[in-house]
């Protein structure tokens, strides 16, 4: 069920702080334990900074599914990346996807291996009783439209995602439900929208765009139960920390939310949405008087950008503020797990101070 936002214009109270995923650690312990200390009792949640082979969000996939017999790589040589090779996968000749059982993803395994991390510092009273761990997944069609070969995603897009699905069960079982969030990280499904992307836009495999992408994510937020916490960061990308394309406002990301809000079975935690460096104008968030979000679901703005700071987010929250009658909490617009090295405690100090100043 969900209630139109009716903006009145009247000042929003700023309430809390949400880390996107990505942070630049070499560590699970050191992400949890800096986010803790920099903004204890602002965040809800922790992430544990997507660290190790995940530095690049979905990158490592190809690496991980090509371990599977019957999926090999497009091209001969590797195309690497701080030791990531980002060529795409394929079916081998005369493979059925259907026939494929799936190696593990390594997503269960690495949100296992922080939430031994995250445990520990809460019972050392170094995270806060109430803060939940977070876990963020990508979306199969994230996965599938950007590292699967374009004849084979039909087939293949939904054994990626009965395995993701038991990744997420893994998850589920293994970690006390009510200290677990998990966010969906939604990139390509913009890609899509917009009919951009980095280099050549990926095709959307399936006819209604705006239906086929919203469909698909409401179903993977219904796949997680109560208790546990879920919501969706709804992105323009993040390659050098450029989007795929500038979004021109806010009327996609609204339109979108709203379609998957109305779509979903179970309470929605939370909508995290991007604003990019450069829009400090109130006509880029005007299209958010139409959003449409239960008032139980949390909504955060990423108005916190490492190249201005505090600074540069309170002329963005201004200028929300005259199209955002409820209240909201702030954000970078992405992970910042790529940005230069010595920035994340910066970028958490200017949270702080958004944060607290309202």
């Amino acid at each position: 069920m969900t209630e139109p936002n009716a903006a009145t214009h009247a000042t929003p109270q700023v309430v809390g702080v949400h880390l996107v995923g990505s942070v630049n650690f070499d560590n699970a312990e050191t992400t949890i334990r800096t986010a803790a200390e920099e903004l204890g009792g602002h965040l809800r949640r922790i992430p544990d900074g997507e660290v190790g082979e995940r530095w690049h969000w979905i990158a490592f996939q190809p690496d991980r599914l090509a371990q599977t017999p019957g999926i090999g790589r497009v091209g001969d040589e590797p195309v690497l990346v701080r030791g990531v090779d980002f060529r795409p996968v394929r079916l081998e000749d005369g493979v059925q996807a259907e026939d494929l059982e799936l190696r593990p993803l390594g997503y269960a395994e690495a949100a296992l291996e922080s939430w031994q991390v995250f445990s520990r510092l809460k019972r050392e009273g170094v995270v806060p009783a109430s803060t939940r761990f977070q876990v963020s997944l990508p979306t199969p069609l994230g996965v599938v439209g950007s590292f699967v070969r374009e004849e084979d995603r039909p087939s293949f897009e939904p054994v990626y995602e009965a395995a993701l699905a038991n990744e997420l069960q893994q998850i589920i079982e293994g970690i006390p439900n009510d200290e677990l969030a998990i966010q969906w990280d939604a990139a390509l499904e913009f890609a899509h929208l917009e009919g951009a992307g980095y280099g050549t836009p990926s095709q959307p495999w399936f006819d209604d765009v705006w239906a086929g992408t919203s469909e698909r994510l409401a179903r993977q937020i219904d796949r997680v139960p109560e208790p546990v916490e879920v919501g969706v960061h709804l992105c323009y990308g993040d390659v050098a920390e450029k989007h795929f394309a500038e979004p021109g406002d806010t009327a996609v990301l609204t339109r979108f939310a709203n379609l998957v809000a109305e779509q979903v079975q179970r309470q929605l935690s939370w909508v995290h949405l991007p604003v990019p460096i450069e829009r400090d104008d109130a006509a880029y968030f005007a299209a958010l008087e139409n959003l449409a979000i239960s008032p139980d679901t949390e909504l955060y703005l990423g108005l916190v950008h490492r190249e201005d700071g505090a600074e540069g987010a309170e002329r963005r929250l201004a200028a929300a503020q005259q199209h955002i009658a409820r209240r909201f909490g702030v954000a970078t617009e992405c992970g910042f797990g790529r940005a230069p090295e010595g920035t994340a405690v910066p970028l958490f100090e200017a949270h702080r101070a958004v944060a607290a100043a309202w």
